[in-house]
């Protein structure tokens, strides 16, 4: 008889009183130490029984939840390779990545730096990181946005523009609009370059085009208007259509 089933048949006999219950859970976070390396587990709470299953697999808390879903960010992100003999001042590479926190833009910043200059994380290092905020977060802006896709048939380069108030706004439409017209995943979507289109002449897409018409009015199909007398029933019924 092993250890765990000697603890188990022990609580059995200490337990009988309290009921099948107790001793069930009881088993299972015997049982559930195997994976701990013979570190003692410790007594069940009601916050472990939400995050952890009956089979060992660990659930997502409402904060892993919140991170999943979190909005993209802009960061700048600067690094170089390590100081060598040779090279005593490497040069800097600085790079704009969008992500959902810090440690996912150090792992995109790596990857592209492998890609482009050979330099990877074990001999390399971040100098520099930190947040880029919008500086009219107010105002409604016009982006072109140069991209580099993978598809299941090859490799794709494209041009998008979007009208947002920011320009992780723009990305975020970016990743949708790709996800929804060609199923492009997050990791397949490499982006080039960002550019605020200021002129009305670098505006290329006739669906950004046809909402910088001067004097642009939208129609108002459904109009709800207030009750000016105090009669609460009507003979007729409103019609707020035109």
């Amino acid at each position: 008889m092993s250890g765990t089933e000697g603890e188990i048949e022990q609580s059995k006999r200490d337990s009988r009183s309290a009921g099948s219950k107790v001793v069930v859970l009881k088993a299972w976070v015997e049982i559930g130490t195997d994976d701990t390396h013979g570190m003692a587990s410790p007594e069940p709470t009601s916050h472990s029984c939400r995050t952890v299953s009956r089979t060992g697999v660990r659930l997502a808390t409402a904060s892993e939840t919140y991170q999943a879903n979190r909005r993209l960010t802009e960061y700048q992100v600067i690094g170089r390779h390590l100081p060598t003999d040779a090279n005593p001042a490497p040069k800097l590479y600085r790079m704009r990545i969008f992500a959902t926190n810090s440690v996912v833009a150090k792992s995109r910043f790596w990857y592209f730096l492998m890609k482009l200059r050979k330099v990877k994380k074990a001999n390399g290092e971040i100098v520099s990181l930190n947040v880029i905020h919008e500086k009219r977060p107010q105002k409604v802006k016009n982006f072109g946005i140069w991209i580099r896709y993978d598809s299941r048939s090859g490799t794709h380069n494209m041009y998008k523009e979007y009208r947002e108030m920011s320009r992780t706004d723009a990305v975020e439409a970016l990743y949708q609009d790709m996800a929804a017209r060609h199923r492009s995943r997050f990791r397949s979507i490499h982006i080039l370059k960002v550019v605020e289109l200021e002129k009305t002449d670098d505006v290329k897409r006739p669906y950004i085009k046809q909402l910088l018409t001067k004097d642009l009015k939208f129609p108002l199909p459904h109009r709800v208007s207030k009750s000016t007398g105090k009669k609460i029933f009507s003979g007729s019924r409103p019609s707020t259509f035109y």
